[in-house]
């Protein structure tokens, strides 16, 4: 690595968490001023507010905006060097432009390794404090989210062949009663079973039966066996009884993967939304390779009206990033348009757009 490597990354890392700090700050400020008076209602004490919201939000919003800090950045830092003919200098010196846009795409790979781990493992977890806070605080002031800890007529599938239900059911307890499975071949009932309660038992993550009527019913001849208390390994789990608007958000893209697979399994309508989650935190981290590219294509030329000129261009490009991607999302989610296109049409369009800025600037 020579020095106008180590220089261009080092401008590349200071503006980029100069930007990702006073970003940070100003969407804090203006969160807080929106959510005082929830916070007051709620009688919360502020290291509660602290420690159990915005040590969620905020790693939530930051990887959110990731790539556009980084665009704005790389053009920030890279019109002052246009303007002061530092770029200018580099080129004139026998330097190819893909030679000088080296440093930039190392630092935007770390970066993009950087972004898709946490999108993978770290943001999960940070989720599930800031949507649990948000669930309970937040959403339920405003009728968005219904917080209830009672479930009742609760009715499922469990594959494509057998459904499942109960009359009541506590999320607090995890415990319900009247239960029933029902197991169908081509039109004909093939097994059923009924069970007075059901619980989860945390020691051998299984749920627990009392008072079960089991039927294996062939024509019409059938099996009853009476059961006091059996144990059971289904294939739900006490997280997917109760309605979570947030499910997505909280699991690690493994356990993403698994309940994708069982909601498959069980036929459920909104699949496509967990799909374009799982898409885009691969993409995501891609676009922080092409904005870094188009920034420093755009920026890299000395131009009438200076950084001022560029970051409006670049301001511009953001919010054409963000439709793209918000439209091709709410067909994803709203009608049936491929996830995997749709989380992945933003780089393939600003993509082409870094290819033709490329080729312009290395001619």
């Amino acid at each position: 690595m020579k020095k106008i490597d180590r220089y261009i990354l080092k401008k590349f890392f200071l503006t980029f968490f100069f930007f990702l700090l006073a970003a940070t700050v100003l969407v804090v400020i203006v969160d807080l001023s929106e959510k005082t008076d929830d916070f007051a209602k709620a009688h919360l004490p502020f290291k509660t507010i602290l420690f159990q919201y915005y040590f969620g939000f905020i790693p939530h919003i930051d990887a959110m905006l990731f790539p556009l800090f980084i665009f704005l950045s790389v053009i920030f830092f890279t019109s002052i060097m246009a303007n002061r003919s530092e770029i200018i200098a580099i080129l004139s010196s026998g330097t190819s432009f893909f030679r000088f846009l080296r440093p930039y795409l190392v630092g935007g790979l770390i970066l993009t390794i950087f972004l898709w781990w946490c999108n993978q493992y770290f943001l999960p977890p940070a989720n599930n404090k800031w949507a649990s806070f948000n669930s309970r605080y937040i959403d339920f002031n405003y009728g968005g989210y219904q917080n209830t800890s009672t479930i009742s007529y609760k009715y499922f599938k469990l594959d494509s062949f057998s459904y499942a239900g109960l009359r009541y059911y506590d999320t607090i307890n995890r415990s319900g009663n009247n239960f029933f499975i029902q197991r169908f071949k081509n039109t004909n009932l093939i097994y059923n079973l009924r069970a007075q309660s059901i619980a989860w038992d945390t020691a051998t993550k299984k749920w627990k039966l009392t008072d079960v009527i089991e039927r294996n019913i062939n024509g019409l001849h059938q099996q009853v066996k009476q059961i006091p208390v059996m144990q059971m390994n289904f294939n739900f789990k006490p997280r997917d009884l109760q309605r979570d608007e947030y499910m997505k958000d909280k699991l690690t893209t493994p356990e993403l993967n698994d309940y994708i697979r069982l909601e498959k399994l069980r036929g459920a309508g909104d699949v496509n939304t967990l799909l374009l989650e799982k898409y885009n935190r691969n993409a995501n981290p891609v676009s922080v390779l092409i904005l870094t590219v188009i920034g420093a294509s755009i920026a890299s030329r000395k131009i009438r009206g200076g950084s001022g000129f560029h970051i409006a261009i670049g301001v511009m490009i953001c919010v054409l990033y963000i439709l793209v991607g918000r439209f091709s999302a709410v067909f994803s989610m709203k009608a049936n348009f491929n996830p995997f296109i749709a989380a992945w049409l933003p780089n393939v369009v600003f993509g082409l757009l870094a290819w033709y800025l490329y080729r312009r600037n290395s001619r």
